[in-house]
């Protein structure tokens, strides 16, 4: 068995354990429950992420495996996420309050990341692991949930119990295995003087 879990990043410079050895697997546990503790951990770190004004423009959909809300999240996705991100003990849809009572937010969805953020990071301390993706149908999850149009899902995240690589679909075993790597700081930095 390999532990997925056990990928640290080779980083340049040292940065906390709990972000260099964060990554996104699609090999789920679909036999263990959520970790209900490591999720609300995750939910209560996402809620206490700052944001413009202290507005907090972000809503969660919790849908844990097995109930009818997870089955309607999972319909939702793409066929290939439908495919690994299932057997996840819980699909947590992210979801942006565009404006309230008439005005906008304009900083909603960079708020909503950094609560993405935040979930992520304690949800990989709390020992789950995570993927966020895009590849799902918004207005389905919109229609299926009764969201306004002031509320926009944005994006899904797996989260759960680390399976094996046979946990995986064939088709992402080899990005499993793959080597970590980002372009490095000197090609994202547009200045950096």
């Amino acid at each position: 068995m390999t532990d997925l879990l056990d990928r640290t990043a080779p980083t340049d410079t040292p940065i906390l354990d709990v972000l260099s050895q964060r990554w996104s697997t699609r090999a789920f546990d679909g036999a263990t429950a959520i970790d209900e503790d490591a999720l609300a951990a995750a939910l209560e770190a996402a809620r206490w992420s700052p944001s413009a004004f202290n507005n907090q423009p972000w809503r969660f959909i919790v849908a844990r495996r097995g109930s009818d809300t997870h089955a309607k999240v999972v319909d939702s996705l793409v066929a290939f996420n439908q495919a690994w991100a299932a057997s996840a003990g819980a699909l947590v849809v992210f979801v942006a309050e565009l404006s309230r009572d008439g005005r906008e937010f304009p900083s909603a969805l960079y708020d909503l990341g950094q609560a993405a953020a935040h979930f992520t990071v304690q949800a990989h301390s709390g020992g789950l692991a995570t993927h966020q993706m895009t590849g799902f149908d918004p207005d389905a999850v919109a229609a299926a949930f009764g969201l306004d149009g002031d509320l926009r899902p944005f994006t899904v995240m797996a989260v759960g119990a680390a399976g094996t690589i046979d946990d995986a679909p064939v088709a992402s075993r080899d990005g499993e295995r793959a080597p970590r790597v980002r372009r490095p700081i000197v090609e994202s930095a547009v200045v950096n003087a």
